[in-house]
């Protein structure tokens, strides 16, 4: 076992500490990773104020993890000493059922193991990228192209995919009209990722604030619901629209939006139950759906089409004593538009 610096909260709302956590010695198929940024998500929030439920503590969370290869074992044959790296929201799955067979770990129907808040194959609590190192099974490494600076990276591995495998299915492109819901640290993605698959995109926020970046970023319209004509202007208008906000919103009202077989889809994850507007979904035969982050397969395809884009998440840099008041700033929609923890603060 090594021992190493990390940033946890020792139960719901309480603070975050300085720590040291123990990572299990390298396996034959495990790579050692020295983490050098790691995002924040709203998950991690969610989870570590217990919003969710079920958190165990103390937590380490962060599951945007970019870094640098320290050691491989000896069977592993991937990733080399030096080897620029991520790690997202999955270190492990049941790899046998059939959705694990197709690379769609994420819908594991076994025994998926999440990076932080899980429970690792040998029994022991999983702690995430809050930290200096992690230690991960090969086949759950990402590689991180050069062209991607690594601490833009970061943020990729669970926002980017999170937008990305929605899009990439749902056939966002050309001759496509697509929405995003909400400019934050998904949305932001979300936005740059959908111009450049070719798609018209157009941001659908709570006000115009942000309407410069969103038209920088590649949409092609920006549209604020604090105007009351909003939605009656937006009514059958899109093909596809990702919802990225985690709060509760008026579903009758975002899926008039939609187009003739239009479909819009949920990623953002609000801890209170949303409406099901039935004769909204009948009307122009519409579609609600959700989705979850992608597989390894697909992380790897996004972080290569983001590299050949030069897609970067846009970031704030912050150090390890700064996580309460990010954490805060995430809640209170202050960040433009990832905060990413630089571990050389530890």
């Amino acid at each position: 076992m090594r021992t190493v610096t990390a940033y946890a909260t020792p139960a719901a709302k309480a603070p975050f500490e300085k720590t040291t956590i123990e990572r299990r010695d390298v396996g034959p198929k495990d790579v050692r990773i020295e983490i050098a940024y790691a995002g924040i998500c709203h998950s991690d929030i969610h989870t570590g104020r217990d919003e969710w439920g079920e958190a165990m503590y103390p937590l380490v969370p962060g599951h945007e993890i970019a870094g640098i290869v320290a050691e491989v074992g000896s069977e592993a044959s991937k990733y080399a000493v030096g080897d620029r790296v991520g790690v997202g929201c999955l270190v492990n799955s049941c790899r046998t059922c059939e959705n694990c067979k197709r690379g769609l770990e994420q819908y594991c129907l076994g025994d998926a193991v999440g990076t932080y808040n899980s429970t690792d194959r040998d029994g022991t609590p999983t702690y995430g990228g809050y930290s200096k190192e992690i230690v991960v099974d090969e086949d759950f490494v990402l590689r991180i192209p050069e062209a991607l600076a690594l601490d833009v990276a970061a943020p990729l591995l669970c926002a980017g995919i999170t937008v990305f495998s929605p899009l990439n299915h749902w056939n966002a492109g050309p001759g496509k009209r697509v929405a995003i819901v909400g400019m934050g640290g998904l949305g932001h993605v979300g936005v740059k990722i959908a111009a450049a698959m070719g798609a018209e995109v157009s941001v659908v926020s709570q006000s115009l604030s942000k309407q410069d970046d969103g038209l920088a970023f590649g949409a092609s319209a920006y549209y604020a619901t604090n105007d009351p004509a909003t939605f009656k202007e937006l009514r059958n208008s899109f093909d596809l629209i990702v919802n990225t906000v985690s709060a509760t919103l008026p579903m009758s009202k975002y899926l008039s939006m939609l187009r003739l077989d239009g479909t819009m889809v949920n990623v953002g994850a609000p801890p209170e139950p949303l409406e099901v507007p039935a004769f909204v979904l009948m009307g122009q035969r519409r579609s609600w759906a959700g989705s979850g982050i992608g597989g390894i397969p697909e992380t790897q395809e996004m972080l290569d089409f983001c590299a050949e884009h030069n897609i970067g998440a846009t970031i704030e840099t912050i150090g390890g004593g700064d996580i309460d008041e990010a954490w805060d700033r995430v809640v209170a929609s202050d960040v433009r538009y990832r905060f990413v923890i630089d571990t050389a603060s530890f």
